[in-house]
Formats: C-alpha cells, sequence, structure tokens
C-alpha cells in the first residue's frame, strides 16, 4: 500500500477517526464497505478515546466486527475546549505518520471537529458522514460541531435529503454533496438477529419477574446536560420515568453523566419503584434488543430516534428540537421537550396502538455503507487525478 499521499488507482488511503460509541456503530459498515470495494479502499482507524469505559468500548469494537485502532490517543473526558485542544495535539502526527489520502469523520462529536481542523490546517482532504444535520439549536455543542465541520468538509455525505437542503441554503457547493442514506440502519439491520433478549439482561440485573405480568416494556435514557445538569430538570424527567412505571416497566440504562448527577442531587429515591430497572450503561447487542421488542423508547439520544424509527417503535425525544426531522416524518417520534402532560398523553396514545411510525425514510436500507464507498472512490478519482495533472 502507498505510503504517502495520492497513491495509485488502487491504493487510495484513509484515516478513519471515532471517538464516542455512536461512531463505532457508523463507522464498522463504511470499514466493511471500503475493503469489500473493487478496489479496495484502505483504511487507517484513530481512536481518540473520547468517550471514558475501555470496558464499553471494548465490548462495542467487538459486537460490531471492528478492527483494532491502529491508533489509540486516549484522550478521555474534559471540557469542550480542553478536550478538543488535547485532540487536536495528539491528532496531528497521527496524521503526519499515516499520509493519507483523505480523514473520514463521521457524526457530531468533540473528535469530528478537531479532526477536521487538524486535517484542514494540514491540506489534506475531509470527508464528513452525516453531514447537514441541524437541530437549528446552537446552543446545543454538537450543532457547534456540525456547522463547522461541514464548512471544512470536501465532501459532504448526507444521511436525508432535508441535510442536502441545509448545506445549500449555507453556501456548501451542491458538487461537494452526496445523498447516500443513513449508515447507523446499516449496523442495525446486520446486528439485529444478534440482538441480546431483554429477559436475559433483566436475568443479569436479577430482576426476571418485572415482565412476568407486563404487556412489554418502555426503554428510558437521557445524558444531555439540558436534561440532567440541572436539579429541577433532572427531578421532571425522573419523575416523568416514575409515572410511566405506574403503566408498564421501565428500563433505564443509565449514562455515566446522568448517574454522577442523580447522585450529585441526591435523587435516587425517585428510581425506587417495582417497574423501574435502573442498569449500567448496555452494549450494542444488548440495547439492540431492550429496543427490538419495547412498547416505546423515551430518550434525548439522537441515534435511538433513528433506530426506533426502523425497528417500528414509537419515540418519544425529550428535547423541543431534533436535527433528524425525517423521524419526525416518519409518524413515530414526537418531541416533547420537558413537557410531563404531553409526554404522558404520547403514552398512552402509544399503550393504545397510536404513534407508531408508518415508513422508513429513503435510502435507510442497509446500503449506506456502499454507497459511502462508491462515492469516496468516485470523489478521489475526480478530485485527485485533477489535482495531480495541475
Amino acid at each position: 500500500m502507498t505510503s504517502s499521499r495520492h497513491g495509485t488507482e488502487s491504493t487510495y488511503k484513509v484515516l478513519c477517526v471515532v471517538g464516542a460509541r455512536p461512531n463505532f456503530i457508523k463507522m464498522a459498515p463504511i470499514i466493511d464497505a471500503f475493503a469489500q470495494h473493487m478496489p479496495p479502499i484502505e483504511t487507517v482507524l484513530v481512536h481518540t478515546g473520547q468517550h471514558y469505559g475501555a470496558s464499553m468500548n471494548a465490548q462495542y469494537f467487538t459486537a460490531l466486527g471492528l478492527p483494532e485502532p491502529a491508533f489509540n490517543l486516549g484522550v478521555g473526558s474534559g471540557s469542550h475546549a480542553a478536550q478538543t485542544a488535547d485532540i487536536m495535539r495528539r491528532f496531528e502526527p497521527v496524521l503526519d505518520s499515516v499520509a493519507p489520502d483523505a480523514v473520514l469523520v463521521v457524526g457530531d462529536v468533540n473528535s469530528t471537529l478537531a479532526c477536521a481542523l487538524v486535517a484542514k490546517k494540514k491540506a489534506v482532504p475531509v470527508i464528513h458522514v452525516e453531514a447537514g444535520l441541524r437541530s437549528f439549536d446552537r446552543s446545543m455543542p454538537e450543532e457547534i460541531n456540525r456547522i463547522l465541520t461541514d464548512q471544512l468538509s470536501d465532501l459532504l455525505l448526507t444521511s436525508e435529503t432535508t441535510c442536502d437542503n441545509n448545506l445549500r441554503r449555507e453556501g456548501i457547493d451542491p458538487a461537494r454533496i452526496r445523498l447516500v442514506g443513513n449508515v447507523m440502519i446499516d449496523s442495525l439491520q446486520q446486528h439485529l438477529g444478534q440482538a441480546v433478549p431483554v429477559q436475559t439482561l433483566l436475568a443479569t440485573a436479577g430482576r426476571s419477574a418485572v415482565l412476568a405480568a407486563a404487556n412489554g416494556h418502555a426503554v428510558f435514557t437521557a445524558h444531555r446536560p439540558s436534561n440532567v445538569d440541572d436539579a429541577v430538570s433532572l427531578q421532571g424527567m425522573l419523575g416523568l420515568v416514575r409515572a410511566i412505571a405506574n403503566r408498564l416497566p421501565v428500563i433505564f440504562p443509565m449514562h455515566p453523566r446522568t448517574q454522577s448527577m442523580v447522585t450529585h442531587f441526591g435523587l435516587h429515591a425517585l428510581l425506587d419503584h417495582p417497574a423501574i430497572v435502573v442498569t449500567e450503561p448496555q452494549g450494542y447487542l444488548e440495547m439492540l434488543g431492550l429496543m427490538k421488542t419495547a412498547r416505546m423508547v423515551v430518550t434525548d439520544s439522537g441515534g435511538m430516534q433513528e433506530e426506533a424509527t426502523v425497528l417500528g417503535v414509537p419515540c418519544i425525544t425529550l428535547r423541543d428540537t431534533t436535527e433528524r426531522p425525517a423521524t419526525l416524518e416518519c409518524g413515530g417520534n414526537v418531541l416533547v421537550a420537558q413537557d410531563r402532560d404531553k409526554a404522558l398523553g404520547i403514552v398512552d396514545a402509544v399503550l393504545q396502538g397510536g404513534h407508531r411510525p408508518h415508513r422508513v425514510p429513503p435510502l435507510w436500507d442497509g446500503h449506506a455503507g456502499t454507497r459511502i464507498a462508491q462515492a469516496t472512490y468516485a470523489w478521489f478519482k475526480q478530485t485527485l487525478r485533477s489535482s495531480s495533472s495541475c
């Protein structure tokens, strides 16, 4: 394989960046598709270590079949500024040593922006998967990362048509945009048959009997600062969990940030309910098992909105905006923010058979990875050949 940029037609090399668990889910099908493309596209995987929890990261890599990263930057947690700066500092020598033809980043975490910025300053092209997603809420750090990464990117790969429209409104040349679909769904379809049954998880938690007399369960997750960093907001959210548990059992894999805030504000008593099962964060196959048989998902996670839509599971989103409008248009996702009455009204409607997704968005079909490989290879041939002839 080539050891420098602008290799031969069969040796294009892409430095692929992951930093957080949602990135792993999206990157696995991309790396597979690059390897299966003819000719193959070489990939080098770097993990920034942005998400703490080495054992959980390893579970995700194993479940998804991701290769061991060639580089692990070991950044860990920190403020947004400190973390972004540390990633940049540690990523630069990796970029120099690998000398890729492009850097590929996914999503909207700090690693996405930091590595895109380093690449651009070193005149290395940037490919952004999930470009163009917009919540239009600039108080969200992820929104800043999305906007800036898209402005830095040379090839912008989108998951839905609204993303293309957003990018054009922001002045992005349409020639740089390719609609490829939702690569997260590739992983979902590939691994759904391996999903861990919910009863296995409950047995591990010592709560096997919780579903015995119940007609299904709800899955609840929350981690965003707007929901968990304020005592009043967090108390209201946990009160909602209790109210839902009065209707059907709630399984609550608790994010470390949320766990820390529950402890900090002394709110554990709100979770003391016979129909609430609080667990540690779960692996990918465990979460798929929880969602595929759920009556509903209640979350502030962007990825879970998408997964619930494809699984046909109603989703109640604890935000007042979403960067994934296709999930709203499909009829299965409802934004409730912190409106308890609205949320419980949707819960009751779901239990009566309402608010199920009535369709899946176009190109959320399990083949986005293949389209990403095709678009990337075509872009390499056009762009790098043109630059080498100048």
